[in-house]
Protein backbone atom coordinates (compact mmCIF):
# COMPACT_ATOMS: atom_id res chain seq x y z
CA UNK A 1 0.00 0.00 0.00
CA UNK A 2 0.92 3.63 -0.71
CA UNK A 3 -0.39 7.23 0.24
CA UNK A 4 0.66 10.15 -2.15
CA UNK A 5 -0.34 13.66 -1.45
CA UNK A 6 -1.13 15.93 -4.68
CA UNK A 7 -0.27 19.37 -5.09
CA UNK A 8 -4.35 20.19 -4.93
CA UNK A 9 -4.10 18.59 -0.97
CA UNK A 10 -5.62 15.22 -2.89
CA UNK A 11 -4.99 12.60 -0.99
CA UNK A 12 -4.53 9.23 -3.13
CA UNK A 13 -4.31 5.28 -1.36
CA UNK A 14 -3.05 3.25 -3.91
CA UNK A 15 -3.79 -0.95 -2.98
CA UNK A 16 -2.71 -4.33 -4.16
CA UNK A 17 -5.13 -6.13 -5.60
CA UNK A 18 -5.85 -8.67 -2.41
CA UNK A 19 -6.04 -5.56 0.02
CA UNK A 20 -9.56 -4.61 1.46
CA UNK A 21 -11.07 -1.45 2.14
CA UNK A 22 -10.66 -1.90 6.00
CA UNK A 23 -6.96 -2.62 5.66
CA UNK A 24 -6.64 0.55 3.63
CA UNK A 25 -8.52 2.65 6.28
CA UNK A 26 -6.45 1.71 9.03
CA UNK A 27 -3.38 2.18 7.08
CA UNK A 28 -4.59 5.56 6.26
CA UNK A 29 -5.35 6.10 10.21
CA UNK A 30 -2.09 4.76 11.25
CA UNK A 31 -0.22 7.53 8.64
CA UNK A 32 -2.82 10.12 9.63
CA UNK A 33 0.20 12.61 10.79
CA UNK A 34 2.24 11.99 7.57
CA UNK A 35 -1.33 12.83 5.40
CA UNK A 36 -2.19 15.83 7.86
CA UNK A 37 2.22 17.30 7.11
CA UNK A 38 2.26 16.81 3.85
CA UNK A 39 -1.66 18.05 2.39
CA UNK A 40 -0.44 21.52 5.06
CA UNK A 41 3.00 21.44 2.82
CA UNK A 42 0.69 21.77 -0.09
CA UNK A 43 -1.29 23.77 0.98
CA UNK A 44 1.49 26.12 1.85
CA UNK A 45 3.30 25.52 -1.61
CA UNK A 46 0.04 26.69 -3.50
CA UNK A 47 -0.49 30.14 -1.26
CA UNK A 48 3.17 31.20 -1.77
CA UNK A 49 2.88 29.91 -5.71
CA UNK A 50 -0.40 32.03 -5.93
CA UNK A 51 1.72 34.97 -4.18
CA UNK A 52 4.14 35.33 -6.45
CA UNK A 53 1.65 35.55 -9.34
CA UNK A 54 0.06 38.26 -7.50
CA UNK A 55 2.88 40.54 -7.14
CA UNK A 56 4.33 39.93 -10.70
CA UNK A 57 0.78 39.88 -12.01
CA UNK A 58 -0.03 37.93 -15.12
CA UNK A 59 3.22 37.76 -17.46
CA UNK A 60 3.11 37.10 -21.18
CA UNK A 61 4.90 34.93 -23.20
CA UNK A 62 6.25 37.20 -25.41
CA UNK A 63 6.79 39.18 -21.81
CA UNK A 64 8.97 36.35 -20.64
CA UNK A 65 10.89 35.66 -23.65
CA UNK A 66 11.67 39.45 -23.46
CA UNK A 67 12.66 39.40 -19.59
CA UNK A 68 14.32 35.89 -19.68
CA UNK A 69 16.52 36.38 -22.70
CA UNK A 70 17.70 39.92 -21.39
CA UNK A 71 18.73 38.79 -17.87
CA UNK A 72 20.42 35.32 -19.77
CA UNK A 73 22.55 37.67 -22.22
CA UNK A 74 22.99 39.88 -19.06
CA UNK A 75 24.70 36.97 -17.29
CA UNK A 76 26.33 35.50 -20.08
CA UNK A 77 28.47 38.42 -20.51
CA UNK A 78 28.85 39.19 -17.06
CA UNK A 79 30.49 35.94 -16.53
CA UNK A 80 32.01 35.14 -19.70
CA UNK A 81 29.67 32.51 -21.18
CA UNK A 82 28.40 31.70 -24.60
CA UNK A 83 25.74 29.68 -26.21
CA UNK A 84 23.89 28.96 -29.35
CA UNK A 85 19.82 29.07 -29.50
CA UNK A 86 18.44 29.99 -26.90
CA UNK A 87 14.08 29.22 -27.11
CA UNK A 88 10.97 30.41 -24.54
CA UNK A 89 8.57 27.49 -24.34
CA UNK A 90 6.07 26.37 -21.72
CA UNK A 91 7.19 23.26 -20.66
CA UNK A 92 5.10 20.98 -18.20
CA UNK A 93 8.31 19.36 -17.14
CA UNK A 94 11.43 21.45 -16.66
CA UNK A 95 12.62 24.65 -15.68
CA UNK A 96 15.47 24.50 -18.26
CA UNK A 97 17.82 22.62 -20.28
CA UNK A 98 21.47 22.95 -22.09
CA UNK A 99 21.76 20.69 -25.41
CA UNK A 100 25.03 18.89 -26.56
CA UNK A 101 25.41 22.32 -29.08
CA UNK A 102 24.75 24.68 -26.35
CA UNK A 103 21.54 25.59 -27.34
CA UNK A 104 19.07 26.66 -24.08
CA UNK A 105 15.98 25.87 -23.52
CA UNK A 106 13.97 27.87 -20.64
CA UNK A 107 10.61 27.56 -19.23
CA UNK A 108 8.63 31.02 -19.63
CA UNK A 109 7.32 30.45 -15.63
CA UNK A 110 10.40 30.89 -14.50
CA UNK A 111 9.81 34.64 -14.45
CA UNK A 112 7.49 33.84 -12.05
CA UNK A 113 9.83 32.89 -9.31
CA UNK A 114 12.21 35.21 -7.21
CA UNK A 115 14.77 37.04 -9.13
CA UNK A 116 17.66 35.14 -7.24
CA UNK A 117 16.06 31.62 -8.43
CA UNK A 118 15.57 32.47 -11.97
CA UNK A 119 19.10 33.79 -11.89
CA UNK A 120 19.93 30.26 -10.07
CA UNK A 121 18.10 28.30 -13.28
CA UNK A 122 19.78 30.88 -16.20
CA UNK A 123 23.38 29.85 -14.24
CA UNK A 124 22.58 26.31 -13.88
CA UNK A 125 22.30 26.40 -18.03
CA UNK A 126 25.12 28.46 -18.47
CA UNK A 127 27.48 26.38 -16.47
CA UNK A 128 25.87 23.20 -18.42
CA UNK A 129 27.93 25.06 -21.61
CA UNK A 130 31.16 24.13 -20.06
CA UNK A 131 30.29 20.97 -17.72
CA UNK A 132 27.87 18.51 -19.53
CA UNK A 133 26.97 16.70 -16.59
CA UNK A 134 25.77 17.50 -12.63
CA UNK A 135 29.37 15.72 -11.31
CA UNK A 136 31.01 17.32 -8.04
CA UNK A 137 33.03 19.53 -10.74
CA UNK A 138 29.56 20.69 -12.02
CA UNK A 139 28.11 22.31 -8.70
CA UNK A 140 31.39 23.65 -7.54
CA UNK A 141 31.46 25.59 -10.69
CA UNK A 142 27.98 26.83 -10.66
CA UNK A 143 29.03 28.05 -7.17
CA UNK A 144 31.44 30.57 -8.18
CA UNK A 145 28.80 31.79 -9.84
CA UNK A 146 25.86 31.87 -7.81
CA UNK A 147 27.96 32.89 -4.26
CA UNK A 148 29.08 29.42 -3.19
CA UNK A 149 25.75 28.81 -1.53
CA UNK A 150 24.10 26.27 -4.29
CA UNK A 151 22.71 24.02 -1.44
CA UNK A 152 20.67 26.63 0.19
CA UNK A 153 19.73 27.83 -3.29
CA UNK A 154 18.75 24.53 -4.35
CA UNK A 155 16.39 23.57 -1.74
CA UNK A 156 14.57 26.90 -1.59
CA UNK A 157 14.15 25.71 -5.91
CA UNK A 158 12.67 22.49 -4.58
CA UNK A 159 9.87 24.14 -2.92
CA UNK A 160 8.72 25.80 -6.16
CA UNK A 161 6.91 23.18 -8.38
CA UNK A 162 5.98 23.46 -12.38
CA UNK A 163 2.44 22.34 -11.65
CA UNK A 164 1.56 25.02 -9.11
CA UNK A 165 2.60 27.52 -11.59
Amino acid sequence: MSISVAASGEVRVTLPSRATVRQAEAFLCEKSTWVAAHRQKACLLRLRHKSLTTIRGPVSRKNAEVILRQRLDHLAREYGFSCNKVSIRNQKSRWGSCSAENNISLNQKLVRLPDRLIDFVLLHELVHTRVKNHSKDFWMELGKYVGGDVETLRREFRQYRLDLL
